[in-house]
Parts: structure tokens; sequence; C-alpha cells
């Protein structure tokens, strides 16, 4: 599997909001993006920083729901 290229918050909550996101609040250096459902919701956090870790990205995705190769290019 290939691996995830560096993203940048902005370009993350981009993915996130043309998926259905819009965000919800940010407090300090952490952006909250929340997706309405027919079951609740779903809330990410995304931290605001210039190039976010594999790791947390990793989790970004799998909170969020997404396919993973939306954040693969």
């Amino acid at each position: 599997m290939p691996r995830l290229r560096a993203f940048s918050a902005r370009e993350v909550c981009r993915i996130l909001q043309e998926h259905g996101f819009v965000k919800s609040r940010q407090s300090g250096s952490h952006i909250v993006m929340r997706k309405q459902t027919t079951d609740g919701g779903r809330t990410v956090i995304v931290p605001n920083h210039p190039e976010i870790r594999r790791g947390t990205l990793k989790s970004i995705i799998e909170q969020s729901g997404l396919p993973r190769s939306l954040f693969m290019s």
C-alpha cells in the first residue's frame, strides 16, 4: 500500500469540507470539523500545523470514515 503524503491542516480541512464536514469551531491550534449523519454525527479534530504527521493523519482518516485513497495524491 502506498504511503500517505504530507498534508497541511488547510489541505485536510479542504478535503473534509468537500465531503460534507463543516468547521464547527477552533480551540487554540485545533480545528474541530463536524458532519451530521442520520445516526448522529462525526467529529474530527485537525491540528492547525503546516505539516500533519502521518500517524495523526491516519487517525483523522479513521475518525472521518472517508476512504484513505482521498489522501494519497
